[in-house]
């Protein structure tokens, strides 16, 4: 089968001259071999600009590949998968030793430069931090304006026919500042979503269409490495993670639209060495059951630039295909830009393709520590029981790092127990969606679940703001009432539900407000060094303690705001909400 190859960046950019010609970089590809392509996919690129040595070396190693591409068909562009700049002051900006490089003018400029310089088409997705210029830009429709400028394109989202009937697709994130949870949450906009949906409804597998996705982070269902330490405890991994019906959005279309093909992202700087890099549309019957990834190919991407990558890695990816299927490679970049291919997808129809990988696990065996234990129909792990009794005990043992267990609610939202901590699980993929109990709070102890609706109505009129709302049905599905329990011989946790009925926290807030909050807290200290007894600087930070919303009490009158065991004493009983 005769290949054409297409690499995909996620990486850092290098101190490049801007491109003379940036319209150059925009027009569809002209099709001088109707089926073959090259694309070059780069990830996380993260330019230094005292660091640009891995980049021309990177550059090095690409550069002969499409080279021979343009002579052989010239249906060849780079995709990259954005984090252009370094989330660091690097000595850029002689006004100011505290500006951050990322989302800067100065940082898409270099990165468009480095890009550019190929001398072949580009591509560009923003990812969360390429929106990061907070002492230039006030808002994130400015930076998000500079950023488009910069790199010749007119919307966040992009579309290149690289061949007959091949179409490279990415969607970019449009929220920093304004993000409602964490900043470094992948956020694709409504506008980009009905964009796409579109886009695969009018380009029908049936019709002989093919697409592949790019996108900084990966979707919810795609079933590639992720990071639970950082991406799922923190509510950033996966596209637009904190909205449980937009989250789900993407992996429902690939379902039901089996032209798209590939799918590309970054944002977790992990190595392409582990064959879970890389996930399948079907896996073998043995190995589980059946994922449900429509007709897609879901490929991790690593790093070029050395100091950004979590396990040692320097590597892009490049992708190679024709009429017939396409292969999925790596060029490592630590091993003078060697080409290895991962796997090979053969198309047997419009709607299915075979794929095989083309070599075994290549990762160290402590590189474990970053694989992340996902729930699987009916495995071992799986608690039967909480969906349908009154009490299951879910742990007859007390928790440990090594507990792995995982149940179902009656309202179908899945918890579990891994590596120490209480996580919700997606009901429809099950994969990871953020952090409910940190470890400090559940290790040593037990979880059980138990009925909590009441047997017949009883109104109390007496207490304070439930006016007989004891009746009062919230449940949407009308499923069982349940209670989730953390208990140990010293006392019970509720773990109430939020607002919407999901389970993990949504900890962690914008990095505007963050930065808000830690300068209030700065001043605060100033103040307890000047008015209270406190020697030293650390002795009151010590002293200094911050409150936050919205609910520390199930009272339906508002009468304290205080927060028990922090800013006031912990009450008697100990019974208490988490």
């Amino acid at each position: 089968m005769r290949l054409v190859t297409a690499v995909i960046f996620i990486g850092h950019a290098a101190a490049f001259a801007p491109s003379a010609n940036r319209s150059s970089l925009r027009p569809v590809t002209h099709l001088n071999s109707a089926d073959e392509f090259v694309v070059g996919v780069l990830g996380d690129l993260h330019i230094d600009p005292r660091k640009m040595e891995d980049y021309e070396t990177g550059k090095s190693h690409f550069m002969p590949i499409f080279e021979e591409a343009k002579e052989k068909h010239g249906n060849v562009a780079i995709v990259s998968l954005g984090d252009l700049g370094e989330s660091k002051n690097c000595d850029h900006n002689p006004d100011s030793d505290s500006e951050l490089f990322a989302g800067t003018s100065m940082c898409h400029e270099m990165a468009a430069g480095f890009l550019g310089s190929m001398g072949v088409p580009y591509d560009v997705v923003g990812g969360n931090h390429d929106l990061e210029g907070l002492d230039e830009f006030e808002t994130d429709k400015e930076n998000l304006e500079v950023y488009l400028k910069a790199h010749g394109k007119e919307t966040p989202q992009f579309c290149r026919q690289i061949a007959e009937k091949t179409l490279l697709v990415g969607m970019g994130s449009t929220l920093f500042r304004e993000a409602k949870f964490t900043s470094h949450e992948v956020t694709i906009d409504q506008q980009q979503i009905d964009w796409f949906e579109n886009l695969v409804s009018t380009h029908k597998a049936e019709d002989g269409w093919k697409i592949f996705v790019f996108s900084h982070a990966p979707p919810n269902g795609s079933g590639i490495r992720i990071i639970q330490e950082n991406h799922v405890v923190n509510g950033c991994c996966w596209l637009n993670h904190s909205s449980e019906k937009n989250c789900r959005k993407f992996i429902e279309l690939v379902r039901e639209h089996r032209c798209i093909k590939g799918w590309f992202s970054g944002h977790f700087h992990l190595g392409q060495d582990y064959q879970d890099s890389i996930t399948f549309p079907t896996i073998d019957p043995s190995e589980g059951p059946y994922p449900n990834r429509g007709s897609c190919v879901f490929a991790q991407t690593s790093v070029m630039r050395a100091g950004t990558s979590r396990d040692g890695r320097q590597q892009s990816r490049l992708l190679r295909g024709t009429k017939d299927g396409f292969e999925i490679c790596t060029i490592d970049h630590k091993n003078d830009g060697k080409v290895r291919v991962d796997a090979t997808i053969t198309y047997r129809d419009d709607n299915h393709e075979v794929g095989v990988y083309a070599h075994e696990d290549e990762a160290y065996e402590h590189d474990n520590y970053f694989k992340v234990y996902q729930p699987q129909e009916d495995d071992h792990a799986y608690v039967c029981g909480a969906e349908d009794e009154e009490l299951c005990m879910l742990t007859p043992d007390p928790i440990t790092d090594e507990t792995v267990a995982w149940w179902k609610l009656s309202c179908g939202r899945v918890l579990g127990i891994v590596n120490g901590m209480m996580l919700e699980f997606d009901k429809s993929t099950l994969a990871p969606l953020g952090l409910v109990m940190s470890h400090d709070e559940l290790a040593g102890k037990q979880v059980a679940i138990i009925d909590s609706g009441l047997e017949e109505c009883m109104i109390n009129f007496e207490e304070d703001g439930m006016d007989g709302a004891d009746c009062a049905d919230t449940e949407q599905d009308d499923s069982r009432e349940q209670a989730v329990l953390v208990f140990d011989d010293d006392g019970v946790t509720v773990v109430q539900p939020n607002d919407d009925g999901s389970y993990w926290r949504k900890i962690v807030r914008n990095k505007i407000a963050r930065m808000k909050e830690r300068r209030r807290e700065k001043a605060a200290v100033e103040f307890a060094q000047m008015f209270l007894p406190v020697r030293t600087e650390e002795e009151a930070k010590q002293k200094t303690l911050s409150t936050w919303g919205p609910y520390t009490t199930t009272s339906g009158v508002a009468k304290s705001t205080g927060v028990e065991g922090i800013t006031k004493k912990a009450k008697e009983l100990n019974v208490y909400s988490s």
